[in-house]
């Protein structure tokens, strides 16, 4: 026989259960969970600090150096420029009948060479004009000279009577010297004439280059009209910018107590690698560049489009900039360095007894590729020529091949 049940009173009593279940369950978990945080961080090994570096010697390479005698090279730019130059001009006036075919822009011409002839007709007309009047002049002197042979007798006939006052007009001494004068006159104007007909040759006045020609065949020139330019070409003038600092390195050609210094020359996007020219330095112009404010200096260089004596060298070029590499003065007793030793403020780096040491150097001079140092460095001194991160007097030092302590 079965019993109803009584709902309402069985699910209070299984609802406390599971709470009380769920709460002791939660309670564990956290508790497990804390035991092992409390176990990890107990077992963790501890960090202990010890000395793990070691001072080490700084690895560097070194270079002996020694006094002697050096020749510096000054580099500076420069500009070619004639040496001689003239712009042909016309002395007398008329019509071009003649011209050279080397009378042309970019053509070489010789010394004495015909470039155009002025038509001469008229100033042979007028030397042979000038010519007759000399002609007459002298023809005049001669009877003038007769007349006075005429007088000198009857001076002789008339004795002493005859006053000194009158002697030179009764001789005819005024009229001789009109006759005189009437002849070198004439002879000046046939002399004249003849330089007038002669200028109507225009000849090249020197070894030349003709750069512009101004005239044609036909043309009709005045006096003074510019015909064309010419430029020698037995030399030309490089001429460059020094520092004013550096001229006392620098040997001129026009000081008789040294030669001019030898110069090469060197166009580095034109010629061929290695390829120079060899020039002299020749004047000191007594001027300062207005731009850079350094010394203008004038370098010659002989048979500048290889010519002659030059033959198989590059011609130069009017107007181009080339590198000059300027030989300077000897300088005696000196330390040749390179410049990328030389340290902030003049100073040095020397290894001394396998320790860093740092020098102070005066330096009379510097190029583009060395330092000539008089003072701060002594014979067999070993220059360090490492770059260094760190740079502290006193440091230790070593080099490649020296056993590790």
């Amino acid at each position: 026989m079965s019993h109803p049940v009584d709902e309402n009173s069985v699910r209070p009593e299984r609802g406390k259960a599971s709470v009380l279940k769920t709460l002791l369950v939660s309670l564990f978990i956290v508790a497990i969970g804390a035991g092992l945080v409390w176990l990890i961080f107990k077992t963790e090994p501890t960090a202990t600090r010890k000395e793990a570096a070691r001072e080490t010697a700084m690895l560097v390479d070194v270079q002996s150096v020694s006094r002697g005698r050096y020749k510096p090279t000054i580099e500076v730019l420069g500009q070619v420029m004639p040496a001689r130059e003239v712009n042909l001009g016309s002395r007398v006036s008329g019509q071009v009948i003649e011209q050279s075919e080397a009378f042309n822009p970019g053509q070489r011409v010789k010394e004495g060479q015909l470039l155009v002839r002025i038509d001469p007709a008229d100033y042979e007309s007028a030397l042979e004009q000038r010519q007759s009047e000399l002609l007459q002049a002298q023809a005049d002197l001669d009877l003038e000279q007769g007349q006075q042979a005429v007088a000198k007798r009857e001076l002789e006939l008339f004795g002493d009577n005859i006053e000194t006052a009158n002697e030179a007009l009764i001789l005819r001494r005024p009229q001789q010297k009109q006759a005189e004068a009437r002849l070198a006159a004439a002879r000046a104007a046939v002399r004249q004439a003849k330089l007038a007909l002669e200028r109507t040759y225009i000849r090249a006045p020197f070894p030349a280059q003709v750069l512009t020609r101004e005239v044609t065949l036909g043309s009709q020139v005045n006096v003074g009209q510019a015909l064309g330019r010419l430029v020698g070409t037995n030399q030309y003038w490089i001429e460059a910018t020094v520092p004013l600092t550096k001229l006392q390195w620098l040997s001129f050609d026009n000081n008789p107590e040294t030669s001019g210094a030898a110069v090469n020359l060197y166009h580095d996007t034109v010629w061929p690698s290695g390829q120079s020219r060899q020039a002299k330095l020749t004047q000191l112009v007594g001027e300062l560049d207005s731009n850079a404010r350094m010394a203008r200096v004038l370098i010659t260089v002989d048979d500048p489009l290889a010519l002659n004596e030059s033959a198989g060298q590059p011609p130069l070029i009017l107007g181009t900039l080339l590198r000059a590499e300027i030989e300077g003065r000897a300088l005696e007793n000196v330390i040749r360095l390179d410049r990328a030793l030389i340290r902030r403020n003049n100073t040095v780096w020397v290894m001394e007894d396998r320790k860093l040491a740092i020098h102070d150097v005066t330096i009379v001079l510097q190029d583009e590729n060395y330092a000539y140092i008089s003072d701060g460095l002594e014979e067999g001194d070993q220059v360090i020529t490492s770059q260094l991160a760190s740079v502290v007097s006193g440091a230790d030092l070593r080099l490649e091949g020296d056993r590790d302590e």
